[in-house]
């Protein structure tokens, strides 16, 4: 049976594959993937059957009824994910995953269900998807070093980092390569010190958020920040992970980023609080592309003409 393997562009897919494939090698598999913002994946397997899908860190809820299209030509389907999904299907063939609990990423799921064989990967998927007090914690528990921590929450912030984009063409690396070159190591820290494409991503992280540290609040409420980026390669890119920074400098507070887009309207990233890790997604699906989980969530294209009436939302939002 042929296989193919879908899975969200950033670290915690990455970082759910690698411990999957390490697991269960699957060299000739077929990787669907792309920037982080695209998660309707399923919708580039046309005239697929009798396959064996891998399904990881993609809401089911935004890909339902190309799974269901999938399933019934029948395809077997494994899908693990932490964001919102709705209804899940009934079917044999379909073998479900899910848990939008806050503390948990995909990664962390994966790594739950393989007992802990590869959690060093875990622990970097854990670290890019934000949960550091939670990766914190695993990489105690297995005796790792502080600079061994400090290396896998590294690798998963630039794996993090190289996701976010509009387009593929905004990232520096495409995240089916830079996971080919992640799958040729078993060992995360040996990755860390031989991988060329990982010493690119550092030096571009280092370049860009040199940039985003010059940046002023757009806006503030008493429960959060606003901040507008420029129109900018380096925009694209970090919008993301320097969310996640602004988050951790101020983790009683909710954060926005506003990216304007070229044509008009604004791609947008929201974090809770960390102090609740709740209601980014409530909020962001107030709008018609928006999405996500309940610490971190977005809106792909917001309207300029919606701008206003979603920093009236974002400011007398509930974060809880």
């Amino acid at each position: 049976m042929h296989h193919i393997d879908v899975f969200n562009g950033d670290a915690d897919g990455i970082c759910a594959l690698q411990q999957l494939r390490l697991h269960t090698p699957q060299p000739a598999a077929r990787l669907v993937t792309g920037v982080k913002r695209d998660i309707a994946l399923l919708d580039r397997l046309v005239g697929v059957a009798h396959c064996q899908i891998t399904v990881l860190d993609v809401s089911l809820d935004r890909n339902r009824s190309a799974l269901e299209r999938l399933l019934a030509d029948g395809n077997r389907v494994f899908y693990a994910d932490h964001h919102y999904s709705g209804t899940i299907p009934t079917a044999e063939t379909l073998e479900t995953h899910l848990d939008p609990s806050p503390q948990l990423c995909t990664s962390l799921i994966i790594d739950q269900l393989l007992a802990g064989k590869y959690r060093p990967w875990a622990i970097a998927g854990a670290f890019g998807d934000n949960l550091d007090e939670v990766a914190l914690g695993l990489a105690r528990a297995l005796g790792l070093s502080e600079s061994n921590t400090e290396t896998l929450k590294e690798i998963g912030r630039l794996l993090n980092y190289n996701g976010y984009g509009i387009v593929e063409s905004d990232l520096l690396i495409h995240p089916a390569d830079l996971f080919r070159e992640v799958r040729a190591y078993a060992d995360p820290f040996a990755f860390h010190r031989a991988s060329d494409l990982l010493a690119q991503l550092r030096q571009g992280y280092e370049n860009d958020m040199a940039q985003a540290a010059r940046l002023a609040p757009y806006t503030t409420f008493a429960g959060g920040r606003v901040f507008l980026l420029p129109q900018a390669a380096w925009s694209k890119r970090v919008v993301g992970v320097y969310a996640n920074l602004l988050s951790r400098e101020q983790p009683e507070l909710a954060h926005a980023t506003l990216l304007p887009h070229a044509d008009g309207g604004f791609l947008i990233s929201v974090r809770a609080p960390l102090t609740t890790r709740q209601g980014a997604d409530t909020l962001c699906r107030q709008f018609a592309t928006g999405g996500g989980r309940a610490a971190a969530a977005g809106v792909n294209n917001l309207p300029e003409q919606e701008l206003d009436a979603f920093l009236a939302a974002f400011a007398a939002h509930s974060f809880q």
